[in-house]
């Protein structure tokens, strides 16, 4: 999750000029109501999580903005003010199957600093981050408007067309600004197989950008930059949108003046930027039927308002208008839980389920029982991790190869949480990592759900790290929880590979069926999670156990 830091005095000067106290003590105890999590408070500086469903908190204006009606009881703005501009930009019909979604705006009479363009560029890249997943579906280019003469068009160019990218003195080919600037190196793989790439140019044919790359280095941001032209290209229209209006609204809120753009888009449609809010319609009967309470309009209008939005009325189906930039409204659901926010959780009603609860137990209830206990009597700790993890830490990392089919996700959040588990073990290695900087011996075990040819299934590991023991105790630990468990009919054959220590590794064999390995830990692979100590571990799989075992209270 991004995270933004915001200058205490920065926060104090704009609540104040809005005839509000910053009480920073209240603001701490208050701010995680809106859904964001406080890392650092103190009377400098304020280090807020942002949580991903909420990308217009990612600058300290637009958070500014957000906070005023919910903390302070302000009026609620959802309206973005829009003056009707005269620069258009027209989008080349080849943009269709290159970078199709053309959306800009300018901002006019800015006061510029050095800490304004920080603060600037910083949203800019949450930005890319939170709605443009890396730039793929939205990127942002922020230009001096008075470096450029419009009108603009948006182009479909050679790989060999050249101009002077940001931060640099002389000019470079496409291709090699893909191939050796920074910026080029990083976001490549968003124009592979494109033999065509898009450019902006001016009336002077001069190159504003090469998106989602880099801008040109003529149209850079400076402190003598009053007026500004914001453009922002990619494949999905509301995050196009929203990321232009969200940089609107952040300027707007520094004291600049926003006008439209006539864009013309590759289809002959034409766009400009609208600054009203959005009318969406929901049950009454949805909202408290989530919420087990019942509202007056008052509360709902209050809680609305408190989010930013207003509360048009309604009695069967609720009127409600909530700011265009709001990119994370998508259903219905998503207003209940505005109309939860707004009129806070600890006040709602308590209820009691309707349903009958009565379960019936887990097939493998008894079999998982007897494992914690057999576990937990060997002095071990149960822990619980992500069933998220990745690549590397899953196979490359362990050594091992994918049991089948991986469950990638479509659209992770972070580089750590792309696909889910199939292995118990890695977490159990993160975990140690974590806390390499206690005491030995340590020794944990998790039982939990694995991912495998996209079906559940159930395992669990154990993984004791101690400055001696070795194969000996690892076999002790197995002829414990072996016995705890029943099973008389057991062996271990010698394996090599995974994560194990060549020649201090086996197979555990139960009625001639694998179900489960063990081994020393291979100090090459505990380097990997950056542990330097002796360890030992085992990893079973419940189904294969769960078939050769019988249940003694069946």
């Amino acid at each position: 999750m991004p995270t933004i830091s915001v200058e205490q005095n920065l926060l104090r000067n704009m609540v104040e000029s809005r005839g509000r106290t910053h009480d920073i003590a209240d603001l701490a105890h208050r701010l995680p109501l809106m859904g964001t999590d406080i890392d650092i408070c103190d009377e400098e500086t304020l280090d807020i999580e942002i949580f991903p469903d909420r990308p217009d908190l990612l600058s300290p204006e637009t958070l500014f903005h957000g906070m005023m009606p919910f903390l302070h009881n302000a009026p609620s703005m959802p309206h973005l003010a829009i003056h009707p501009g005269t620069i258009s930009m027209k989008v080349d019909s080849e943009l269709e199957n290159i970078r199709p979604i053309v959306r800009g705006a300018v901002v006019r009479g800015v006061e510029i600093d050095e800490e304004v363009i920080k603060r600037l560029m910083d949203h800019q890249e949450k930005l890319h981050f939170a709605l443009g997943r890396g730039r793929r579906r939205s990127s942002i280019g922020i230009h001096d408007l008075a470096t450029i003469a419009p009108p603009f068009t948006i182009i479909a160019a050679n790989r060999d067309h050249a101009f002077i990218p940001l931060a640099m003195e002389k000019e470079m080919t496409v291709d090699e600004i893909l191939e050796s600037h920074p910026k080029g190196v990083d976001y490549a793989h968003l124009l592979d197989g494109m033999d065509r790439v898009p450019i902006i140019i001016d009336s002077n044919d001069d190159v504003l950008s090469f998106p989602p790359i880099i801008n040109g280095d003529h149209t850079t941001v400076t402190t003598n930059t009053r007026d500004l032209f914001i453009e922002c290209t990619g494949w999905d229209s509301r995050a196009c949108e929203s990321s232009v209006m969200l940089v609107c609204l952040q300027l707007s809120i520094l004291g600049g003046r926003v006008e439209s753009v006539r864009i013309t888009g590759h289809d002959g449609k034409e766009w400009s930027i609208d600054g009203s809010p959005v009318e969406h319609t929901i049950k009454r009967e949805l909202v408290e039927g989530v919420l087990g309470n019942s509202f007056t309009n008052d509360e709902i209008d209050n809680a609305i308002r408190r989010m930013g939005g207003i509360f048009n009325g309604g009695e069967d189906v609720l009127s409600i208008s909530m700011p265009r930039w709001r990119f994370d409204i998508l259903h219905p659901i998503d207003l209940v839980e505005e109309v939860a926010i707004g009129h806070g959780y600890e006040d709602l009603a308590h209820d009691v389920p309707k349903a009958p609860l009565t379960a019936l137990p887990r097939p493998d209830n008894h079999l998982r029982r007897r494992i914690r206990g057999a576990l937990q009597g060997l002095g071990m700790m149960q822990i619980q991790s992500l069933t998220l993890s990745n690549d590397n830490d899953q196979f490359n990392a362990m050594r091992w190869s994918a049991d089948g089919a991986i469950t990638r996700m479509t659209n992770p959040i972070t580089t750590e949480h792309t696909i889910l588990r199939q292995n118990i073990l890695p977490g159990l290695f993160r975990l140690l990592a974590a806390n390499r900087h206690h005491d030995l011996p340590q020794s944990v075990y998790e039982l939990g759900t694995v991912v495998v040819d996209h079906h559940n299934r159930e395992r669990f590991a154990f993984l004791v790290a101690e400055p001696s023991g070795g194969f000996a105790a690892l076999r002790g630990r197995i002829q414990a929880l072996m016995r705890d468990l029943g099973c008389e009919n057991w062996s271990l054959t010698a394996i090599e590979g995974g994560p194990w220590l060549s020649g201090r590794a086996a197979e555990i064999i139960v009625a001639g069926s694998k179900v489960g390995e063990c081994g020393e830990i291979d100090p090459l692979v505990a380097e990997n999670f950056e542990l330097k100590v002796p360890m030992s571990g085992a990893q079973f799989d419940m189904i294969a156990l769960d078939s050769v075992l019988t249940d003694p209270v069946l």
